[in-house]
């Protein structure tokens, strides 16, 4: 099989796959290259109410895939931050589903998403130091907001992988989920993410992220929305609420 990102759109989650079986899911030149513009599709689509981004079999992604890549090491690395960038800016709610490996460039891509589940057996790794290379500041930035400093130079200065225990404790895993219990858990909560106002989560994803000169925005949003109106009323007659307002 070709390398390949793969994606499917059901019951208002969009699924990403990372699928190079062969290299342990490893990101090419082109599947770098392909993320954004992809992103920026799903990102488009109406019927998008949150990404899963996951690996093809029994291993997320075990970085990028040096060997198959030709460019100099900084355009290799300038394709990578832009994939991480892309993802990070994605308007929607985005989790991480990871199995087996998520180390080098799929700890980057892991770092970007809004959550991250993990199973049992999951192995994280921040590997720069093995192989020499200046991690990306922004990178680093995105490392050290998700997990603190002194874990982040844990990560970044040793490049060991750390099992699902500690990831859980650092904070750079949400959940870890036993042997076989991965997908239902992603389904049930990605449910839970659609059925819910992308209004507030839109405006929450950027307040998180430091952005402070869009609050008059946001309100004039609310305003014009009806999901507050929407909100209440469900709430008052004891039934689901059906938001519209759409990125």
């Amino acid at each position: 099989m070709e390398p390949e990102l793969q994606h499917t759109v059901a019951d208002g989650t969009a699924t990403v796959v990372i699928s190079n079986p062969a290299k342990r899911n490893a990101m090419t030149a082109g599947m770098w290259r392909a993320l954004p513009p992809l992103l920026d599709g799903l990102a488009a689509d109406r019927r998008v109410r949150a990404l899963v981004l996951t690996g093809a079999g029994d291993t997320f992604c075990a970085g990028a895939d040096i060997s198959a890549l030709r460019a100099p090491g900084e355009e290799q690395q300038r394709l990578a931050v832009l994939a991480e960038e892309a993802l990070a800016a994605f308007p929607k709610p985005t989790l991480a589903a990871v199995r087996g490996y998520c180390v080098g460039g799929g700890s980057q891509l892991a770092a970007a998403c809004d959550l991250r589940f993990a199973e049992e057996g999951a192995l994280f790794g921040v590997t720069p130091a093995k192989l020499g290379i200046v991690y990306p500041a922004s990178s680093t930035r995105r490392l050290v907001a998700l997990v603190g400093p002194s874990a982040a130079k844990y990560l970044l200065f040793s490049g060991e992988l750390i099992g699902v225990e500690r990831a859980l404790r650092t904070g750079l895993v949400d959940e870890v989920l036993p042997s076989g219990a991965l997908d239902k858990r992603v389904a049930e909560f990605t449910r839970v993410l659609t059925a819910r106002s992308q209004l507030t989560q839109a405006a929450a994803k950027e307040f998180a992220a430091g952005r402070d000169d869009r609050e008059a925005h946001w309100a004039e949003q609310a305003r014009g929305s009806g999901d507050t109106a929407e909100g209440v009323a469900a709430f008052l007659e004891r039934r689901a609420p059906r938001f519209d307002w759409s990125v």
